[in-house]
């Protein structure tokens, strides 16, 4: 884990992994969204200027997202809302405004939708899957206890860690996974009742080895962040050649052929994020099951029990099909004569 990549000398200003990650899936996305919208696009510059209304969109989407889900720890706290550099962000919440920000900017613009919010699809799971790396790096979005070979151990102190040593009732642990005794390793306690270690700094010689190399060591969990990196790189690549399908279908005059309609890949998009993310969520350990807050009991409508993300993802893969229904009856955007030069 390594949420702090490099110190800046002189100005003491640390890089972050996950925003740097952040930065390097914007910049491919863009890249991306640039070339693949060369056949229609009447200004590049248009596609830059969306892509930075919907980067500053995302920050505030992921930061709502995260507050919305972990909405008690903010009560009577309410400036850590804003104090996203002490972390707090979830990726999900960041794409749905971001979107949402890019569809009024189309709209605003006159642009041909459906072919914009196509190659978007692209370039967002490109995004996906340095975002995820980053998550790896920083240590969140950590996986549940696993005996496969591939399982990871994040340090001493960790988010995954310290849960490990916690039991955690919003999501039916009544016992820790780790029984870390606090004789000699408690730090504080936090205002929810968890309970966190001291510093490493702190411990003795003999105790840095049992939560390193001994008995008190992090279990090994499932890399979901990878997994779910991988399963972006996939999703990339099936959206793109689904939406060169369409393109070709379209040049051999057969653009009414099924699932060759533009707008359809955006709607593929949902599909198979929301596919991944239901189920990439039973193999992960951090977020809290279905809780009494007032701001999540909405949600809770088809999949009682299971998490946020579990119940929009359904109502992603709900919302897929019904666009790729809807996109295959219209007909195409029409194209601007600045745009087919």
């Amino acid at each position: 884990m390594y949420p702090e990549l490099i110190k800046l000398p002189f100005i003491d200003v640390t890089v972050k992994s996950y925003g740097l990650m952040m930065v390097v899936g914007f910049v491919a996305a863009v890249t991306v969204i640039r070339r693949l919208s060369r056949s229609f696009t009447p200004d590049p510059q248009l596609i830059t200027n969306a892509a930075l209304y919907s980067l500053i969109g995302g920050v505030v989407g992921a930061r709502l997202f995260y507050v919305i889900h972990y909405f008690e720890q903010f009560k009577g706290h309410w400036l850590g809302v804003f104090k996203i550099w002490h972390g707090g962000l979830e990726l999900l919440g960041g794409v749905i405004l971001a979107i949402s920000i890019i569809f009024l900017y189309l709209v605003y613009h006159k642009l041909p939708m459906r072919r914009y919010l196509d190659v978007l699809a692209v370039g967002l799971l490109m995004a996906l899957v340095f975002g995820r790396v980053g998550c790896f790096l920083n240590g969140c979005c950590w996986g549940k206890p696993t005996t496969l070979p591939w399982g990871v151990r994040f340090p001493y102190d960790s988010l995954a860690y310290n849960s490990q040593i916690n039991a955690d009732p919003q999501r039916n642990r009544l016992e820790p996974h780790l029984n870390l005794p606090r004789e000699g390793y408690f730090g504080f306690t936090a205002e929810n009742g968890k309970w966190y270690p001291k510093a490493f700094a702190e411990l003795t010689e003999e105790q840095k080895y049992e939560v390193t190399k001994g008995k008190y060591r992090c279990l090994p969990v499932h890399p979901t962040q990878l997994y779910s990196s991988a399963v972006g790189g996939l999703s990339c690549l099936l959206c793109y050649l689904f939406w060169r399908r369409g393109k070709k279908a379209e040049k051999a005059a057969r653009a009414n052929k099924f699932l060759c309609r533009p707008g359809q890949t955006f709607a593929l998009m949902f599909i198979v994020y929301g596919i991944s993310r239901f189920s990439i969520e039973f193999l992960r350990d951090d977020n809290p099951l279905e809780y009494g807050s007032w701001t999540l009991r909405a949600i809770y409508v088809i999949y009682k029990g299971g998490t946020v993300s579990q119940n929009l993802g359904i109502y992603l893969v709900l919302l897929g099909l019904v666009l790729m229904a809807v996109f295959q009856k219209l007909p195409a955007d029409r194209i601007t004569p600045a745009a087919e030069k």
